[in-house]
């Protein structure tokens, strides 16, 4: 259990200190001026769905270590 906890604030930790770095390249994309219309709000979102992914890792990372120890 203590240890599915220690690998969710692992995942939040790195994946938290990366979201500046994948929101960097995301900027550089987005002043191509090939990129327009519909792609170009895709890509804006692309921080958010990272950002999202981690904290939904996190969470079923821990989710699991709680499930198989009983608490949830």
């Amino acid at each position: 259990m203590l240890g599915s906890l220690i690998y969710g604030l692992v995942i939040i930790v790195v994946g938290t200190a990366l979201a500046p770095t994948v929101a960097n390249q995301v900027a550089s994309a987005q002043a191509n001026t090939n990129i327009t219309g519909a792609a170009n709000t895709l890509l804006g979102l692309t921080t958010l769905f990272y950002c999202l992914a981690i904290a939904t890792s996190a969470m079923a990372v821990a989710a699991q270590g709680l499930r198989n120890s009983g608490f949830l």
